[in-house]
């Protein structure tokens, strides 16, 4: 910085802004003293830039944080929470005694950031998410054409992740110059040095080829960083990202770029000796403040829901259709009805059928390319700014994100999953390719709701249904055409279940879904045939789960048979035994239970035991014994 450029900003302001940073670092060191756990040193290398960034940069109502028209702030680096909470208290929003509850049970400033702060959007921590969550809330914004930025730290450590350059990437080829990240270049990580230390030059080539305009600044410089920030903020065409160097416990002689402190409060005599060096000088005048939002207006609420109903389908009833196909329309129909819908989709759109979705409204339609993990972080950004994101792409590559969804389900997100060609039914394409631990990973996610369709006019419904309900549905739509179960005007419940066959003289159920559904309903037909009788129940909603109707099942019939294409771990048989825990029952439960291979649905739907043939030998079986 020269003279002349750090002359132009006000001398009082730069002061004020040095001290408030030493401010920030006091209250890092003195909380997470108090918790007896943290991370200081890693708060301690950017109480500069948060210290800029807050209280000169940022246009930001804390009286109203879920404001559209405020610029966002996403900590990525989740670890350096103690530093935001120092901000709340500088800005007057807490007060000082209740830092000394960081990480307490019963105190909202947990130790990595979730949203049981109304100040925070997306919990971060599970490093390298930060900068894909801050993407999808700077599409958001240019949807409604919102003139903020959207700011995102990162630590040098998390950018060893894949996800980083998944979001980097995209964030470039839609241009976003409402996004603007920092990297807090610290030189070490938790066990030792960075991959990369302090070689600024190389993420500078690296963002650069990526398509971003970049700026190395001191990060301890505060006119350097005002400099910094106000070119990132001018800069048009693309993301930009201030590489700042900075140093891990800046500030306290015997943690400044010294390793194995991380994750390490200071505590007693130390303690005393790091406050004394960083001192505790107080704000010289009051020149510094947060400004206000650039215009005031409309609240964003990251669990709106869909208030309408969409209309009745008008399928022939010979029709054979496939569930996955009835997204499609469905969600057509539901972008037509409501603007805050946004479809995401993993270059399968052809698939999926967002296709249709993305032809209609491709201003709400962001294809997420082959990188799922970036895909799952936007649509947590999205939803955070009262998007209603709709996420397709193939039931198996859904593992490739689940820490992105897990970290939704701590965010509190309302997010719709969407995966298509699950199981065996798929057919040649092989194990690849073949959702079969799906299931499991969405009954996973604490409040989630899991529905899984077995044809279209019921996978027509769940995408309403879905959209009426805030947090986390995921819908698994499967490839086969399959006949209609149901007729156009049928209704469908989140927690529901349907009773297709039944009789006074059933001697099993039979449990299914989606295209064991069908195989279930074949097996009770012709066993009919020879007097052997089966109810079939379709166990639409997998979670919730409709444990009335299968406690009166197992009454009337004794013996309960679950069939699924699904492994046999994490399913339909694992849903129906914990509905039925602390009863005693009978259960056959058909699953894949091998690797499976390729082949045609049919032939290996046989060769792993869910078909209808299965099914009837299961049966018989069953009675002789």
């Amino acid at each position: 910085m020269s003279q002349t450029k750090a002359a132009s900003i006000n001398a009082i302001k730069i002061r004020d802004l040095e001290t408030m940073a030493n401010r920030l670092r006091r209250h890092s060191l003195i909380s997470t003293a108090a918790a007896g756990s943290g991370h200081p040193t890693s708060c301690l290398s950017c109480a500069e830039i948060m210290a800029v960034l807050f209280f000169h940069v940022m246009h930001y109502d804390f009286n109203e944080p879920r404001s559209k028209h405020n610029d966002r702030f996403i900590l990525s680096k989740g670890h350096a929470a103690p530093i935001y909470w120092g901000v709340l208290v500088e800005a007057g929003i807490l007060e000082e005694k209740e830092l000394q509850k960081l990480r307490h049970i019963d105190s909202e400033l947990e130790g990595h950031p979730t949203p049981r702060s109304p100040f925070i959007d997306v919990a971060s921590g599970s490093l390298g998410q930060g900068l894909s969550a801050g993407l999808g809330m700077a599409i958001a914004s240019g949807l409604e054409g919102i003139d903020n930025h959207i700011y995102v730290l990162m630590g040098d450590g998390e950018m060893a992740e894949g996800a980083v350059w998944e979001a980097a990437a995209l964030a470039s080829h839609r241009e976003l110059d409402n996004l603007i990240a920092i990297a807090d270049i610290n030189r070490l990580g938790q066990s030792g040095e960075t991959m990369l230390a302090h070689h600024l030059e190389i993420y500078q080539e690296r963002f650069e080829a990526f398509g971003w305009h970049t700026i190395i600044v001191d990060g301890h410089d505060v006119p350097a960083l005002v400099e910094a920030y106000e070119q990132a903020q001018h800069h048009r065409g693309g993301p930009s990202i201030l590489l700042a160097k900075t140093l891990k416990g800046k500030g306290v002689s015997f943690l400044e770029n010294q390793p194995g402190y991380h994750g390490k409060p200071v505590v007693e005599e130390q303690l005393d000796q790091a406050l004394e060096e960083i001192g505790n000088e107080l704000i010289f005048e009051s020149s510094l403040f947060v400004k206000h939002p650039r215009q005031s207006g409309e609240i964003a609420n990251p669990s709106i829901t869909f208030t309408g109903n969409l209309d009745t389908p008008h399928y022939p009833s010979d029709a054979k259709i496939a569930t996955r196909q009835a997204y499609g329309q469905a969600i057509l129909e539901l972008g037509g009805q409501i603007p805050q819908v946004v479809v995401l989709d993993a270059e399968t759109k052809n698939s999926t059928y967002a296709e249709q979705f993305s032809l209609e409204f491709s201003d709400r339609f962001v294809e997420g390319f082959i990188a799922e993990q970036n895909m799952v972080g936007m649509a947590m950004g999205l939803s955070k700014l009262g998007k209603i994101p709709f996420v397709s792409t193939f039931g198996a590559f859904f593992s490739r994100a689940h820490d992105q969804i897990r970290m939704a389900g701590v965010s509190k997100a309302n997010i719709k999953f969407v995966g298509s060609h699950v199981g065996v039914s798929i057919g040649e394409d092989g194990p690849s390719q073949m959702g079969l631990e799906d299931l499991g990973l969405f009954r996973a996610i604490p409040n989630s709701v899991v529905l899984y369709p077995s044809d279209a006019i019921c996978a027509y419904r769940c995408v309403g249904l879905a959209a009426k309900r805030p947090g986390i549905v995921y819908i698994r739509t499967s490839r086969p055409a399959t006949s209609l179960v149901y007729e156009n005007d049928e209704t469908f419940s989140i927690g529901g279940s349907k009773i297709l066959r039944s009789s006074k003289q059933d001697q099993v159920t039979l449990i299914g879904a989606g295209v064991t559904l069908h195989q279930a309903l074949q097996a009770s037909d012709f066993l009919a045939q020879e007097h052997i009788y089966a109810r079939v129940i379709d166990i639409y909603s997998v979670k919730p789960l409709d444990r009335f109707t299968l406690l009166q099942a197992l009454t009337d019939t004794g013996h309960l048979m679950v069939i699924e294409d699904h492994y046999l771990a994490g399913g339909l048989g694992e849903a129906v035994a914990l509905a039925l825990a602390g009863e005693t029952y009978k259960m056959t439960h058909l699953a894949i239970t091998e690797l499976p291979r390729s082949g045609s649905p049919q032939e290996l739907m046989a060769y792993y035991g869910i078909n209808s043939d299965n099914i009837i030998a299961e049966i018989k079986k069953m009675l002789a014994d």
